[in-house]
């Protein structure tokens, strides 16, 4: 038996010699390696923090002192010493989160995953400990150095050094890199004291001194580690970043020393006011294939073969969407010297690799800020450039003000292309992308697409660069794209047709990707002798009058969508048609007002109804209930609501 399965609890910990520590750290990146390789998930961050988390919670006492994990992709080792060890079933449905996640630990306390907002959790937990007199428990915050480039950090810094009556530490885990290498003048500066000589000769120089004198030389060194640190980093310069925020800064410390990090957080919670501790760590430490990985040191993987580190090949039907648009920007970049990329901090996971490779130079990497990249893009389209901003779609809540005071108001032309859109599935309910269709259609003057194929995703995105008096989006989901879904004729405001039927019963509106879904459904429709067309509006908002017009011929109008029914795209529809005097029944069909728990798309579409056979059965109730009077007799109820399992295609 390992080390690692006879802990059962933080506590668990206290009993381990230094040997024994330093062979659990061993034992959990085995586990990590083992277990992350079979379902995915975030590798080399975790790898990275094993023995700080050890620390950690070798120091402090969870859950009485409360921890805190910015964006918490970091937690699978703190996941390990609370006692949660089965990973079979990691971000896959009823199994573990791949975040923090409160319902499966005490230890767990902020579920969110996007970055920035620890030290903002860490600024009121800590005020709300003092005010209630629970002055002996303490706050952890843990942050990666590529969340420090986010402007809540320091707008939480700012306050937390307003009022330092508080036991407050603060870990900066500094690898160098968010999802990829942390940019701007932060970075360079935590790379400065990451490599500075006179730190580096001065802190060896003085251990192997101590060293030379044998055992009570090593136990002298010991005791007075954290006053030779903070001479040291004095004299080095290392806390001109926090000093004038008048914070205690510990380190830098080696983030794979258990002993050093030990040490360094025995002083900081001692210490009993906000204390900063900087951590050194390496993002894959103990896995070659990670550490190797120049890209992102495995941040995130599929799966994989543990040995080699190399994917294992899965089923798809066809390019990625993200690859897709990484492709067709740089090609339009060729002939448009106007066009430039900003991503906030997430260079290949949206695929503007391409266009830096192409056009170096022409790519902005902002740092984790998505705030500060929308009112940047504005800034750029004043100056006469066409800025691409491209982010994952549950993130561009962040910078809804900046979109609609920044971008629109001003009538800037930026295209923001929103990757990850509606459900993502096994991230869970922070990462999915439901909320930007509701969210953004209130802001006046912009334009929504999205591509139903890579055929319309080219298409719309070259449309898309050419606006300039106003925002446009393009929002596509995660994974493959699918095969092409042609068209049987396009309007003259640019709507597809798809279907047309024979009896206009049904009008199927369908938004993106969900057009292949509205087709099955118009043929369990037909089958069942419910006519029912089929539209995909391309851009959905502002409403093409088509779909008005469309909508004034039919008996009933269904939208589909993967975002929110509340204040979707289908209840835009219905404000249109009661505007425009066409009082045709709108069924809105799309996700519910709640936060979705981590699984497959199929399994969460399943859940909450959105499946061609529950979409067409709900529809055919809707069909026969309906008191609009008809040219034709329809089935038998009792026919139309058949479910013949012997032919698919007559499902309903």
């Amino acid at each position: 038996m390992g080390i690692l399965e006879t802990i059962r609890g933080p506590r668990d910990l206290d009993r381990l010699s230094r040997d024994q520590l330093v062979e659990l750290a061993a034992d959990v990146r085995k586990f990590l390696v083992a277990n992350v390789s079979k379902t995915g998930g975030h590798l080399g961050p975790n790898l990275g923090v094993v023995e700080l988390t050890i620390a950690m919670h070798r120091v402090f006492d969870s859950p009485k002192d409360a921890i805190v994990f910015d964006t918490g992709h970091q937690s699978y080792v703190h996941k390990l010493l609370t006692g949660r060890q089965d990973f079979s079933e990691l971000r896959q449905k009823d199994g573990l989160a791949g975040y923090p996640q409160r319902s499966e630990s005490e230890h767990d306390i902020v579920e969110s995953s996007h970055a920035s907002s620890s030290l903002s959790w860490a600024d009121g937990i800590s005020r709300a400990f003092s005010l209630t007199g629970q002055t002996d428990r303490h706050v952890v915050a843990v942050v990666g150095d590529g969340a420090l480039t986010g402007g809540m950090t320091w707008e939480a810094l700012n306050n937390i050094s307003d009022d330092n009556n508080r036991r407050l530490v603060i870990i900066v885990n500094d690898n160098g890199r968010s999802y990829a290498p942390t940019i701007g003048g932060l970075a360079r500066f935590l790379n400065d004291v990451r490599t500075r000589r006179a730190y580096r000769d001065l802190y060896l120089g003085s251990r192997n001194l101590f060293n030379r004198l044998g055992r009570p030389g090593r136990a002298i060194y010991r005791a007075t580690r954290g006053a030779l640190h903070g001479f040291l980093s004095r004299f080095a310069g290392n806390e001109g970043l926090y000093s004038n925020l008048d914070i205690k800064y510990i380190g830098p410390i080696h983030g794979h020393d258990l002993g050093a990090l030990e040490e360094a957080l025995r002083q900081a919670k001692n210490y009993e006011l906000p204390v900063i501790v900087h951590a050194i760590t390496q993002k894959g430490r103990g896995y070659a294939p990670a550490v190797k990985d120049v890209a992102d040191q495995f941040h995130a993987v599929g799966q994989i073969d543990p040995e080699t580190g190399e994917p294992i090949a899965s089923k798809s039907s066809g390019p990625a969407w993200t690859s897709v648009f990484a492709d067709e920007l740089a090609t339009l970049a060729d002939d448009n010297e106007r066009i430039v990329g900003i991503t906030a901090a997430m260079l290949r996971p949206t695929g503007l690799n391409k266009l830096a490779e192409r056009h170096p130079g022409r790519v902005i990497d902002v740092g984790i800020a998505e705030q500060h990249a929308t009112t940047s893009a504005a800034g750029l389209a004043f100056g006469g450039m066409h800025p691409v901003v491209a982010i994952y779609a549950t993130f561009i809540n962040r910078a809804f003000d900046q979109v609609l005071m920044d971008v629109a108001l001003h009538k800037a032309g930026v295209t923001f292309v929103l990757d990850r859109a509606g459900v993502t599935g096994p991230d869970g309910a922070s990462h999915h992308g439901m909320w930007d269709l509701s969210i953004l259609q209130v802001v006046p003057g912009i334009r929504l697409a999205a591509p139903r194929d890579e055929a319309r995703l080219r298409e719309e995105l070259a449309e898309a660069v050419l606006v300039d008096d106003g925002p446009t989006v393009i929002r596509f989901p995660r994974g493959s794209v699918g095969p092409d879904v042609p068209a049987l004729r396009r309007t003259a405001d640019g709507v597809d047709v798809l279907r047309e039927g024979q009896v206009k019963d049904v009008l199927l509106v369908a938004v993106g990707p969900f057009a292949s879904m509205a087709l099955e459904v118009a043929d369990r429709l037909e089958a069942q002798g419910i006519g029912a067309t089929v539209v995909d509006p391309r851009w959905v908002v502002p409403v093409p009058t088509s779909i008005i017009e469309l909508a004034r011929e039919h008996r009933i109008v269904a939208s589909m969508e993967d975002g929110i029914k509340v204040g979707g795209i289908g209840t835009r529809i219905r404000q249109d048609l009661r505007a425009a005097g066409v009082d045709t029944a709108l069924t809105e069909l799309g996700l519910p007002d709640e936060f979705l728990e981590h699984a497959t798309r199929a399994e969460i579409f399943e859940r909450v109804g959105l499946t061609p056979q529950q979409i067409a059965r709900d529809l055919v109730s809707q069909v026969l209930g309906t008191k609009i009077p008809i040219a034709r007799p329809l089935p038998a109820r009792e026919a139309l609501q058949a479910d013949d399992e012997s032919d698919p295609a007559r499902r309903s």
